[in-house]
């Protein structure tokens, strides 16, 4: 888990930044170098040094300091391999820069981030803060900030404390396999390998040998043995997602192996061991699909040990603006490329239904990518599922028009 170092001194949204690292599932604490804490030791006072993941201050009181160098000196001091400095210039204008090969991070608030009452923990949407948060913490960590995500996070963390199994439903795009990663990084299990198989995307008569392995000669075209994705994820997490397709006569044998914790390989007459946490992930009713045949029984009541349940996006719209700025990020190929994002583009966001969820979230900021000006993403870059063909329209003429008065 993250440990995030803030030096409160002149950094605007200081409370907020806490609140949404928390929310984040990272900790944080308030460093202060005029009252650093000290213990005894050989008969003089010995500084207690904090260690840390990342260290924030404020552009001003890093010039205080003495600038760059001297905050880089107290991160070190901290064992913090990342630092982001955050102010607000009179340009008013959202920006990202970074220096020592990323490792250290400026950060210019957009003017409108830095007003109340934008700077309110309760105000989630606060672009400028919520990407602050995004490029401090590793891809590992979810982007969370409505109240129903909260409780969901909150349990999971729990459950990722135990070795139960864990069946995830919910609509397609909501999150599913992002959830089942944030239980493996929070479980005992985290520094074992975490794989995921879709149930659907595999051939029925080649599901088999690529979950429990074969043996070489097993089939035609088998060359070589595989030791398959159950023996690959041994003492790991086992993401079975969209497990619904999986195909009725393969369902007893994965009910085998769950049941005595053991594989036979395809080929070969010897079972062997595997210790394998197992997530299930479905977009289905799965009641319907156990009444109507389509799915074993028992097979379901051994994965559904303890359910868990993801949320359309428009259920939880306090996300979109905490999500997007990871969306973003992912496809900058720069951070000193990441884009501002106008308070008219965040409220098109968030007063859209997102049918399609994140994943048409994803696409949509995308495209605002490619047709945003000067690095600054507005509602007219806002190009939703459905209407990108008018709205597409609706541009050209108007960029023709402007041209018109131009050539006046």
């Amino acid at each position: 888990m993250a440990l995030i170092a803030i030096e409160k001194t002149g950094l605007i949204g200081a409370e907020q930044l806490k609140v949404f690292l928390e929310r984040r599932m990272a900790d944080s604490f308030w460093h202060d170098d005029s009252n650093t804490p000290t213990e005894k030791g050989a008969g003089k006072a010995v500084p207690l040094v904090r260690t840390s993941d990342a260290y924030v201050c404020s552009k001003a009181y890093a010039e205080s300091k003495g600038g760059v160098s001297a905050i880089v000196e107290t991160a070190r001091g901290l064992k913090a391999s990342r630092v982001l400095i955050m102010g607000c210039d009179d340009s008013g204008d959202f920006s990202v820069r970074t220096e020592m090969k990323g490792n250290v991070i400026h950060l210019n608030m957009a003017a409108t981030d830095n007003t109340e009452p934008y700077l309110e923990p309760d105000y989630p949407s606060n672009y400028s803060m919520q990407m602050a948060c995004t490029l401090l913490l590793d891809d590992d960590y979810v982007a969370v900030a409505d109240q129903k995500s909260l409780e969901l996070m909150a349990l999971s963390r729990r459950v990722s404390k135990t070795d139960v199994t864990v069946f995830i439903n919910g609509p397609t795009g909501t999150g599913k396999e992002v959830l089942a990663r944030f239980i493996h990084n929070q479980s005992v299990r985290r520094e074992a390998p975490f794989i995921a198989v879709n149930c659907a995307a595999i051939p029925e008569n080649m599901l088999e040998a690529i979950l429990f392995g074969h043996e070489k000669g097993a089939f035609t075209g088998a060359s070589t043995a595989n030791k398959g994705i159950f023996r690959a994820a041994d003492g790991g997490t086992l993401l079975l997602d969209e497990i619904s397709e999986m195909p009725l006569s393969l369902q007893a044998k994965l009910l085998r192996a769950l049941q005595e914790k053991k594989v036979t390989p395809l080929g070969s007459q010897r079972e062997l061991d595997v210790d394998v946490r197992v997530i299930a992930t479905t977009n289905r009713n799965m009641i319907t699909e156990v009444r109507e045949g389509r799915f074993r029984e028992d097979l379901f009541y051994r994965l559904n040990v303890f359910p868990l349940t993801t949320c359309h996006l428009h259920d939880r719209k306090d996300d979109i603006i905490a999500i997007s700025t990871i969306l973003l990020k992912r496809h900058c190929m720069q951070k000193n490329t990441l884009p501002a994002m106008h308070a008219s583009a965040a409220e098109t966001l968030i007063a859209y239904q997102w049918p399609g969820n994140v994943r048409e979230l994803e696409n949509v900021l995308q495209r605002a990518l490619v047709l945003c000006v000067d690095n600054q993403i507005t509602a007219e870059d806002i190009m939703v599922d459905g209407d990108v063909d008018t709205q597409m329209s609706e541009r050209r003429l108007s960029l023709t028009d402007k041209q018109s008065e131009l050539r006046v």
